[in-house]
Order: structure tokens, then sequence, then C-alpha cells
């Protein structure tokens, strides 16, 4: 599963991306106008608005009623909501449904799989903000979920809620929004353990500030969190049992159809080169090509039920963009050869940055479908067969 892009040109925004909330603002407007039906507490949208928002409005067109759109502004009173995540539509609903409950989401996956995306674009929906974030790493500390301290005031007045600086999961918990964690399972287990009297109570004590007002922050209806961790990070830090009861595990698995990850790579892709200051010009059946090739060694099954070695790196998704977006970039940039000579290369870069042995993978798969495909008449898989050289 993944998700599809609408992304605003540099000359527009003065950013190369932009968060959700801003670059869906217009979408979010209208969703909050066109649901007015019961929202839980702290909520921007309705849960079935978050769903709408999140998996779009299946090419049907929304219509705010007559007395809701003079409350919509000056917004559009009609809107065809564009999915943005592509999968199944019951995984975001027991998403909406976990947040709604006021329980931890961890978001698991193999990496590419569009976890962090999900991520953000649910906490735009639900709080109006995705910006407060911990990126977790083998070197964030416990202040990222708790609080710091500005020292310069620390040390001239001592300690005060003026000196306090609050972490995003505080700042999530003072205003009942959503606190998003990133790569959980690569923060120490005792810095993730920082997390569980705060899921559990509900609540952040700071003992520098006791006997005054602010010793204790109670979280604000509407706080909770939404976190992420890659299958592949397993062990690196496991979570404590205790930890893994605060949360609802939810599995974000790679698209199962190739039509809608071929569209998927185009699209994302083209946002990238129309970023990148050109138009997007790489043909379909290129595109074509390169998700099969991807597809096959992910599943270490060919589309017509040849057996495939897979590499030892995971060829997501996201990898996908990456190389369609490259050879969007080299069309329009450096003109006057053929993009598809330089698929060989881009793969060999993906698959074979992990395991060394991955590059005989790679090779055991020109050799095996790929030379089948040139040898039943296709001119595409033709032409790759030729290029097998480039991968040496």
């Amino acid at each position: 599963m993944t998700m599809t892009e609408q992304t605003v040109p540099p000359a527009l925004s003065g950013r190369q991306t932009l968060p959700a909330e801003e670059r869906h603002a217009a979408e979010l407007a209208f969703l909050a106008a066109h649901d007015d039906g019961p929202r839980p507490p702290g909520w921007s949208l309705t849960p079935r608005a978050v769903v709408t928002f999140v998996c779009g409005s299946e090419g049907r067109t929304l219509e705010l009623p007559g007395p809701r759109q003079a409350k919509g502004g000056d917004g559009p009173a009609r809107f065809v909501i564009a999915p943005k995540f592509v999968g199944e539509r019951s995984l975001v609903e027991r998403c909406v449904v976990t947040l709604a409950g006021e329980r931890g989401l961890l978001l698991v996956g193999e990496p590419g799989t569009a976890k962090s995306m999900l991520s953000e674009l649910l906490a735009a929906a639900v709080c109006g903000t995705s910006a407060l974030t911990v990126q977790g790493t083998a070197g964030t500390t416990e202040d990222a979920f708790r609080y710091g301290w500005n020292y310069a005031l620390l040390l001239a007045q001592g300690p005060s809620r003026q000196a306090l600086v609050d972490s995003p999961v505080l700042s999530a918990m003072r205003s009942g929004r959503v606190a998003r964690i990133e790569e959980i399972t690569r923060c120490l287990p005792e810095v993730q353990d920082a997390l569980v009297s705060i899921l559990s109570d509900r609540r952040l004590s700071v003992p520098e500030l006791a006997g005054t007002p602010d010793a204790l922050t109670p979280a604000a209806p509407g706080f909770t969190v939404i976190a992420t961790a890659n299958l592949r990070d397993r062990g690196v830090s496991e979570m404590s049992a205790a930890l893994k009861r605060r949360f609802n595990f939810e599995t974000v698995v790679p698209i199962a159809d190739p039509a809608a990850e071929a569209a998927l790579v185009r699209g994302q892709a083209t946002a990238v080169v129309r970023r990148a200051g050109a138009a997007f010009g790489v043909d379909d059946a290129v595109l074509d090509a390169l998700v099969t090739v991807f597809r096959d060694l992910r599943s270490g099954r060919s589309a017509e039920g040849w057996d495939v070695e897979r590499p030892g790196t995971v060829m997501s998704t996201a990898e996908a963009v990456q190389v369609a977006a490259s050879l969007g970039v080299a069309a329009a940039y450096l003109p006057g050869g053929d993009v598809l000579d330089l698929m060989p290369g881009h793969l060999l870069g993906v698959v074979r940055k992990d395991d060394p042995a991955d590059h005989a993978r790679l090779l055991g798969y020109w050799d095996g479908p790929v030379r089948r495909r040139a040898e039943d008449g296709s001119a595409m898989w033709r032409r790759l067969w030729d290029l097998r050289e480039n991968l040496r």
C-alpha cells in the first residue's frame, strides 16, 4: 500500500514540499463544511470525513447542502476528493477508529510502503497539523518524548514553566492533538519506555516543578500517538511488552494491483520532475517494465509464475518512484539518449546497496524472466536483454 500525491510547484510555494495540511488545505476545509456529523473531542473532521480524505470519494462529486454552502465561505461548493492512499479502505477505517478511541496507533511494514505518509495524512485530517513529530534514531533521548530545558533561563531563575521546553509529544498533550513518532524501534528501549506512562496515565509529570500548577500536565481530549516501525528493524531496539500493549498494530503491505502501482509511480515521479522544473517524459511502456521488475524481485515470482531469487534489499514502491523520477530528470535535462539505457544502472544501484551478492541475483533475473520475455518477442524486453552488459 502507498499513497498518491498532490503537489504544488516550488514557484507557487517557495518550498520543495508542503505538509499534508497545506498541500490539501482546500479538501480539508471542504470536508469540514461537508460533514457536520459527530466528531470525537478535539477532531477537525468527523471520522467518516477522515476516511474520505485519505481514501478519496471514489470518483463521486461531493456537494455542500445549501445551508452549509455559506458556512463553507469562499471555498468550492462541490469537490471530488482525490485518493491519497492506495490500499484497503478497511485498514484506514481501523486506523481512524483506533485514533477516535484515543489509543496509540502503530503502523508497521516493510520500508517504502508509505507508513510515514499515512501517518501524516491521518494527523493532518484529525487535528489539522502533522508537525508534532519526533524522528526516532539511536541518538533520540527521553527529552524528545517528555520535555527539555532552556538552560539560560534555568540557570537564571531556576525551574519554571518559562524555562520548560515542550517536546512534540507534550505539545500534543497540552493541545489535544496527534503526536507522530517515526521509526520508533530505532530509539533505545529505555527511551521508548518513556511513552508507557504517557499512553497509560494520559498525563506527564515534571518533578522539577513540584508544588506548582505546572508539575502535572494532563492530556487534553483528542491527544493520541501515531508511531511507525519498519519490519526490517525488528530486533534493533525491540519494543517492550508493556509498550506494545499501549498500541494497536496495523500492517501496511505493498500494493497488490500492478496497474495501481504503475499509476502511482507515474504520478509520484511526475511530481518530482515537476519540482525539478521540467515535464515528465518517460513512456508508459518503460514505467510498466520498471514496475514489473520491482514487483517480480519483491515477490520472488514473476508475473508469469516463474521463480525469481529475491534480493536481500527491499524493492519498495518508493524506490521505484525514485528510479522513475531519475529517468524523468534524465529525459528532461540530458536529452538525446534513450532513458531505457539508464534503467539497468539505476536498478543495480537499488539492488546492490545492502548485499553485494544481490548483484548476482539481479543478473540471474536478467538471465531468467528478462531473457524469456525477450525470446517471446517483446521489443521492450528484448531491448532490456541487450542492455545486460550495463549491469556489470
